[in-house]
């Protein structure tokens, strides 16, 4: 997927696109979120009786951390526990362990009068725009209704006309207020779901596979809008996706999820020139390139089999049965996501 830039065309250092920056130009130092040993599992029942089966391990300790102004790109295959991760750090999922911190503060340990603060600075940008919206409210209830439930605008005009102005950020007409989720396009519907997550003045939002349900030429608009945003209300990004050019585009540093497990995190450039994982080299294997000439002589990373399954997850190092390098110490111990460069962590014992 082709990407534009702003189409303001502002060529400041502050906006210009992402693959114009160096590498090393730096956020705000400040972490605003922390996960610390991250863990979500689910009792799976079945047969007679409810009877259980086992436990998956959707996440399976997992760390990283954010800094304000940053985004941080989530990749992987489906089911490896991203958007899990996701809904654990907004809450909407209880972890089973580990910590989130939140602009210092430990979301697992908050009241539920701390956490409806909290939200109101962490917000959400859904997969689907369809089904993420009330088909039985107009554009405008739904982008006034959280104005409201958190008395942030309290007099009905002011608030009719936040409602325009935010239509207005998402690239929006004001006469969309009037209209019903099923009356846009699919576009229109995302547009609609960023509009309502600015309403509460976030510092944080969590895009979950925001444009995978759009078109290309969608896409690309959607990017740049979520980047405009960025620059202009500072805001920091956890962006889930599977497309590895989307997330090449808009994120800072990039974390790769396998089977529950962070197997790799660095930054963009590192990632994609010198992968370190075996797993993460077959994704970008796997990623065309436009160039018939280079997409010919390149080198591919095949891997056999199927992903298994997170009810008996392979002991060890959970990608060591499709590894084209593993050896027999692979299956022993789970290899700890170490510093194999600077900046730069994998979790594998042949790297």
């Amino acid at each position: 997927m082709t990407v534009t830039a702003s189409a303001r065309g502002d060529r400041s250092p502050e906006n210009r696109p992402r693959d114009d920056r160096a590498p090393d130009e730096p956020h705000s130092g400040e972490e605003i979120l922390e996960v610390r040993h991250l863990s979500k599992h689910f009792e799976v029942s079945g047969g007679f009786f409810g009877a259980r089966r086992g436990i998956v391990k959707a996440v399976d300790d997992v760390s990283f951390s954010i800094r304000r102004g940053e985004t941080l790109g989530l990749v992987g295959e489906s089911g490896c526990g991203k958007t899990t991760t996701g809904r654990c750090v907004l809450q909407l999922e209880k972890p089973t362990s580990g910590s989130i911190f939140f602009e210092g503060k430990d979301l697992a340990a908050a009241s539920p009068a701390e956490l409806r603060a909290v939200r109101r600075k962490m917000q959400v940008i859904f997969q689907d725009p369809y089904s993420s919206l009330n088909p039985r409210m107009t554009v405008g209830q739904i982008i006034a209704e959280p104005l409201a439930v958190h008395g942030i605008v309290a007099d009905g005009a002011a608030r009719e006309a936040r409602v325009k102005e935010l239509l207005s950020h998402a690239g929006l007409l004001s006469a969309m207020a009037r209209r019903y989720p099923h009356e846009l396009s699919g576009g229109q519907r995302q547009r609609v779901g960023i509009a309502r997550a600015l309403a509460m003045e976030p510092t944080l939002i969590v895009c979950d596979e925001p444009v995978s349900a759009l078109d290309v030429s969608i896409q690309a608009q959607i990017i740049n809008l979520l980047e405009e945003l960025q620059t202009e209300f500072g805001l920091t990004y956890l962006f889930v996706a599977h497309d590895l050019s989307v997330v090449r585009h808009i994120s800072d540093r990039v974390a790769v999820m396998y089977l529950g497990k962070i197997v790799e995190i660095t930054d963009r450039q590192a990632l994609y020139e010198d992968p370190q994982h075996p797993y993460t080299k077959a994704l970008l294997s796997a990623v065309p390139i436009p160039d018939p000439a280079v997409e010919l002589a390149r080198e591919r990373t095949v891997l056999g089999g199927e992903v298994p399954s997170p009810l008996n997850p392979p002991s060890g190092c959970v990608f060591h049965p499709r590894c084209p390098i593993a050896i027999e110490e692979c299956k022993e111990g789970v290899p700890e996501l170490r510093e194999t460069r600077p900046g730069h962590r994998a979790a594998c014992i042949r790297v």
